[in-house]
C-alpha cells in the first residue's frame, strides 16, 4: 500500500532526510475505519483487535512469533453466520419471557440511573456535541470551543480519519485544538477499511489524509495544514516560535527517529542487533535533546510547540509498538525506573493539554491498527508478555479487578479517571456511549454471529457490509443492559443475580444457541471497542472488562 510522503513545511524544507523514501511505505493517509462500519459512534467500527469465537479468558497464554503474531487473525477470521435451530414460535416466546424478567427493563432506565451519578459536566456533554462547545470528543463534527463564535464565521474545514487513529491527522487536530481555531470535521475512512466517497476522491485524487480546506484553499499535506493555521490565525497561540535554527534540527531528528522506528517495527532484527541500537541510539537522542531543556518538559520548554504536536503522534505510537513487537518499554508509571526520563517527563506534559489528551489512543488500538496499514509488524521474542497483557489475555488487564497500570504494562491516565478511586468516572463514561447509540451498537455486535460482507477488505475484520444476526440482537440487547447496569450500580450482587437469571432462562427454554451466539457478540464488540473515537483507556478497559464479565457468565 503507497502512501504519499509527508513533507515538511516551506520554512523547515531543509530537514527533509531519507526517511522521505521509508514514509511512502509507512501510514495509509485515508482514515483507519469506513464511517458506516460502527456503532459505538457516528463514526466507523474499529477493526481493532481479534474475535476468535471463544471467549478471550479461554485463550492459551502462547503465540507463534516466528511470522507476524497476527497472522492467525488475518488468515482465520471469518463472520460465522450463526443460526438456531429454534422455532420463530420457540424465538418469540424466549424474547418475551427474557423482555420480561430482564433487569433494567429499558435503556431509558439506564440513561435516568446514569443521569443521577453525572456531573453537571457529564450531563451537558451529549447536548454540548452539535453546538459544537465543552470539552473535546472525537465524537464532534463541530468545533467552536465557545457559545460566542458563531458557525457561519468557521474558516477550516478538516477531513480526518473516522477512526481517530491517523499519526498525520493526529497532528493537525491537535494543532487546531491547542491554538483554538474553530473548524468543521468530515470523517474520511481508509482504503483496507472500505470504500471512500467520490466527493472525496475528487477534492483528493491521491486518496491521502488529512485535508483542509481554509478561507476556500485546499491544502493537502498535514504539515501545510499545520503551517497553514499558523500563518492565517496569527491572533491563536504560536506553535512556532524561537529559535528556527533549533526547530529545524529537532524536525530532522523525529524525521530519523521515525525511520529507525519504522525499519525495525517492519523488520527482524539480525543476531547483532542492529536495528535496536540504531533505534535506541537516536531515541536516546532524542532523550538529550529533552534533558538540555528547562522547564515543563517540552521540546522548546515551558510551552508547547510545532515539534511537540510533531514528535507526537509517533512517540505515542512507538511506546506502544516497541512494547507489543519488541519487548522495548519506553513509558512506565510513575516511580518506575526508565533509561528515558526525559522522555516520560514529556509524556506527562502533552498529557497536561486536553488538545492531546483528546486525539491520545492506547496500546491495544494502536498496536491492531499498525499491520493493516503497514502491511505487517515483526515481533521478536521477549515481546510475548507484553502482547498477551495488551491483548487483555492475562489476570486484571481486561478481566475484574482491573489491575492499575495493567500490571505496569500501560500508564494508568489519571487525568481520565484511570487511578483506582476513579473508576466510576471511566464507568459512566463507558455507559454514556454505549446507552446514548445503543441500537446500532446492539445490531453492530450481532455481526459477530452474523454473516461476513462481499466485497471483503484488506485489513481484518474490516466489513463494513456484513450482516448483523437479527435472531440474537433482542438478547443482546437484554445483556448489555445488565453490562451497564453492573457499571453504574455499587450492589455487584444484584447485577449478579439477574445475569444468572437470563441464562438460566435461556437454558431452561432450549436457547444454548442464543447464549453461544450473543457471547460470540459481546467477544465481538468487546475486541473492536476503539480508543479514543469510542471512549478514553480508562472507560474502554472498564467496558471491556465488564463485556467479559458477561461472556464469562454466559459460557458457564
Amino acid at each position: 500500500m503507497v502512501t504519499m510522503t509527508k513533507p515538511i513545511g516551506i520554512l523547515f524544507s531543509s530537514v527533509l532526510l531519507a526517511s522521505r523514501s521509508l514514509s511512502t511505505r509507512a501510514f495509509s493517509p485515508p482514515s483507519l475505519a469506513s464511517f458506516r462500519n460502527s456503532a459505538l459512534g457516528p463514526s466507523a467500527a474499529s477493526s481493532v483487535g481479534s474475535s476468535h469465537g471463544r471467549s478471550r479468558l479461554a485463550k492459551p497464554a502462547t503465540a507463534l512469533f516466528d511470522t507476524n503474531p497476527l497472522r492467525s487473525l488475518f488468515q482465520n477470521f471469518q463472520s460465522r453466520g450463526m443460526s438456531t435451530s429454534l422455532s420463530s414460535q420457540q424465538l418469540s416466546r424466549l424474547t418475551s419471557l427474557t423482555a420480561a424478567l430482564a433487569e433494567p427493563s429499558s435503556w431509558e432506565e439506564i440513561r435516568a440511573a446514569l443521569t443521577s451519578q453525572q456531573t453537571p459536566q457529564e450531563r451537558e456533554f451529549r447536548s454540548n456535541l452539535p453546538k459544537g462547545v465543552g470539552v473535546g470528543s472525537p465524537l464532534h463534527t463541530l468545533r467552536l470551543f465557545d457559545e460566542e463564535n458563531d458557525e457561519e464565521d468557521v474558516r477550516v474545514t478538516l477531513f480526518r480519519d473516522s477512526a481517530s487513529w491517523c499519526p498525520y491527522c493526529q497532528k493537525v487536530w491537535m494543532t487546531l485544538e491547542q491554538k483554538r481555531i474553530p473548524y468543521r470535521i468530515t470523517k474520511i475512512n481508509m482504503r483496507c477499511y472500505g470504500d471512500k466517497p467520490s466527493s472525496f476522491t475528487k477534492l483528493q485524487p491521491s486518496g491521502a489524509i488529512p485535508v483542509a480546506i481554509i478561507d476556500g484553499a485546499t491544502y493537502r499535506q498535514s504539515n501545510d495544514i499545520i503551517f497553514a493555521l499558523e500563518e492565517k490565525f496569527p491572533e491563536s497561540e504560536a506553535m512556532v516560535y524561537g529559535d528556527q535554527g533549533k526547530i529545524r534540527e529537532l524536525l530532522g531528528l523525529e524525521r530519523k527517529l521515525f525511520s529507525s522506528w519504522m525499519y525495525w517495527l517492519t523488520s527482524y532484527d539480525g543476531p547483532n542487533g542492529k536495528l535496536r541500537k540504531e533505534f535506541l541510539s537516536t531515541l536516546m537522542e532524542v532523550e538529550r535533546a529533552l534533558q538540555s531543556v528547562q522547564g515543563r518538559g517540552f521540546f522548546m520548554g515551558d510551552k508547547v510547540s510545532v515539534v511537540d504536536c510533531m514528535f507526537a503522534p509517533f512517540l505515542e505510537r512507538m511506546a506502544a509498538s516497541m512494547l507489543y513487537f519488541k519487548g522495548l518499554k519506553i513509558r512506565v508509571a510513575d516511580g518506575e525506573k526508565t533509561d528515558f526520563p526525559a522522555v516520560n517527563r514529556w509524556f506527562d506534559a502533552m498529557e497536561t493539554l486536553p488538545s492531546y489528551q483528546l486525539t491520545k489512543s492506547d496500546y491495544y488500538t494502536h498496536c491492531w491498527d499498525l499491520p493493516p496499514q503497514l502491511g505487517g509488524c515483526v515481533a521478536e521474542p521477549g515481546s510475548e508478555p507484553f502482547q498477551i497483557a495488551i491483548n487483555g489475555e492475562t489476570a486484571g488487564s481486561w478481566s475484574l479487578p482491573l489491575s492499575p497500570h495493567n500490571d505496569g504494562v500501560e500508564p494508568d491516565w489519571a487525568w481520565a479517571g484511570g487511578y483506582p478511586g476513579d473508576e466510576k468516572i471511566a464507568m459512566r463514561e463507558a455507559v454514556e456511549r454505549v446507552s446514548a447509540n445503543h441500537e446500532a451498537i446492539v445490531k453492530f455486535a450481532c455481526r459477530g454471529a452474523g454473516k461476513e460482507g462481499f466485497p471483503r477488505y484488506g485489513a481484518p475484520l474490516a466489513d463494513p457490509n456484513a450482516m448483523s444476526n437479527e435472531a440474537v440482537q433482542p438478547f443482546v440487547d437484554v445483556v448489555l443492559r445488565v453490562v451497564c447496569s453492573k457499571l453504574l450500580s455499587n450492589d455487584a450482587t444484584t447485577c449478579d443475580k439477574s445475569m444468572n437469571e437470563v441464562v438460566s432462562l435461556w437454558k431452561k427454554e432450549g436457547g444454548d444457541e442464543i447464549i453461544e451466539m450473543a457471547a460470540t457478540s459481546l467477544e465481538y464488540m468487546r475486541d473492536r471497542v476503539g480508543v479514543p473515537r469510542d471512549m478514553r483507556l480508562p472507560a474502554a478497559r472498564q467496558l471491556r472488562a465488564h463485556l467479559n464479565w458477561a461472556i464469562t457468565a454466559l459460557s458457564q
